[in-house]
């Protein structure tokens, strides 16, 4: 059976500081319920829509990011429908049926040396919040009017996994632009599907990337189920419920000429310079896939490295600090992959830590004034205080002990127990008594590499006396 998927990915704006069309601040959330709201983003008769030219900036730069066609001109549009959460019973939108309207169209992103296509881009207001609470719903129109972008892709995904990676990628690009994904509700993300040449049916109220994954994994299968029993697919709306891991009918699905689009009279068509476009595109940060051509061809991190830090903006620019500081690309990347990530990912946030602190570790160790094992005990506590490597060192006693020092103990020891030497210079097996014996002197401060070499060094010298 031949699945197509395509996506719908609703984007907040999130740097902007105040709304699409009005002045009320863009920082809804936390807010005392409609108290961030005024005549505009609520419609009232006689107010008029004023454009954030903000908004249309970063709708650009998302749309090079993913490398869309930029029309000359856009318009908007009323999109006509009842609920409860659209106080003006319309939302302005934007719609390509008498020529491109929207601020971005066929575009694409690879996936796995795929191509997924981006159809459109549009710039929206978004819609209040209904609140459901017991058997009760409240209605908060704080959200209303906050920018929007909707993205949609073609139906080009054939399964669930590669939505996720997809959704993941495009979350990382939003978040080198300066968009942040993570804030609650500011990546939502619906699905369509449909199997063979079946009834397409939409998944809203998706938490999460995980539960797109998992919501589109259960549809397959239950669709599939309906075909095999000769039951036909309905095109209709579900939504995912997150207790079961199910998706619920919601209502048959509309179709566009349900939703009775006209141009928006009181905004006038919006012309796109092209200098406007040159503008935005040089002052652009640089983009993930960029990042990783760099890193891997100019700072010779291994691909896979590169590809973790890339999918964490945080890390990658934690890397990239800790590299202006001290200029060791390999060890700072392999200490933030190997061991930092696993703190975040255990304890859901690093935040104490800094490029800084990394620099700072990672000098210690290349001037050997640490090793690995103490360097693991700083950067434990580094996570749990926030101190730098420096200070955490004189409060542990954890320094380590020099290559002149640590010859001088090697001495004492052979001359404290010269059966272990004639041991270890008839087999070498036994050299790890003499190792003990010498980190039992150095309080572990030694890496045991080190004072391993420096004993076979000694006992070829006496070998060959």
């Amino acid at each position: 059976m031949n699945v197509k998927i395509g996506l719908e990915i609703h984007c907040q704006i999130t740097p902007l500081k105040s709304k699409l069309f009005c002045f009320c601040s863009s920082d809804y959330r936390d807010k005392e319920s409609n108290s961030n709201i005024c005549s505009i983003c609520m419609g009232l008769p006689g107010s008029l829509p004023l454009l954030n030219r903000d908004a249309l900036k970063y709708a650009i730069m998302v749309v090079l990011a993913l490398n869309c066609n930029i029309p000359k001109s856009i318009t908007f549009y009323r999109k006509n429908y009842f609920y409860p959460d659209l106080p003006k019973n319309f939302q302005i939108t934007q719609y390509n049926a008498y020529g491109i309207s929207s601020i971005g169209f066929n575009g694409s992103i690879k996936i796995d040396e795929r191509e997924i296509r981006i159809r459109r881009i549009q710039l929206e207001e978004d819609p209040g919040r209904i609140v459901y609470e017991l058997n009760s719903a409240y209605i908060d129109y704080n959200r209303s009017g906050i920018p929007l972008l909707e993205i949609v892709t073609e139906p080009d995904f054939d399964e669930p996994r590669i939505v996720r990676i997809f959704l993941n990628k495009l979350s990382n690009i939003l978040a080198h632009i300066g968009i942040d994904p993570e804030l609650k509700g500011a990546v939502r993300c619906d699905a369509n599907i449909s199997i063979d040449e079946g009834n397409r049916v939409e998944i809203k109220n998706v938490n999460s990337f995980k539960d797109v994954e998992k919501a589109l994994l259960f549809e397959i299968s239950r669709q599939k189920s309906l075909i095999m029993k000769g039951i036909e697919i309905k095109a209709e709306t579900r939504h995912w419920d997150d207790a079961r891991k199910v998706t619920v009918q919601s209502r048959t699905k509309e179709e566009e000429e349900d939703y009775r689009y006209f141009p928006e009279a009181d905004i006038p068509v919006i012309e796109i310079e092209e200098e406007m476009i040159r503008e935005i595109k040089n002052s652009m940060p640089e983009m993930p896939d960029e990042k990783l051509d760099r890193f891997v061809n100019k700072l010779n991190l291994s691909h896979n490295i590169a590809s973790i830090l890339i999918d964490n903006k945080r890390l990658a620019d934690m890397f990239e600090d800790a590299l202006k500081i001290h200029n060791n690309a390999r060890e700072i990347a392999n200490w933030i992959v190997s061991d930092l990530k696993g703190y975040e990912e255990r304890l859901g946030s690093i935040e104490k830590v800094s490029g800084k602190h990394i620099a700072e570790m990672v000098k210690m160790l290349d001037d050997n004034i640490i090793n690995r094992q103490m360097a693991k005990m700083i950067l434990a506590e580094m996570v749990k205080s926030g101190d730098m490597p420096s200070i955490i060192i004189r409060e542990l006693d954890v320094e380590s002990v020099n290559d002149k020092t640590l010859m001088s103990i090697i001495d004492k020891v052979f001359e404290e127990d010269r059966k272990a030497v004639e041991d270890a210079l008839k087999n070498e097996k036994t050299i790890n008594f003499l190792v003990g014996k010498v980190m039992k002197h150095t309080k572990g401060k030694t890496d045991a590499s080190l004072i391993i070499e420096m004993i076979k060094k000694k006992l070829n010298t006496i070998k060959y006396i």
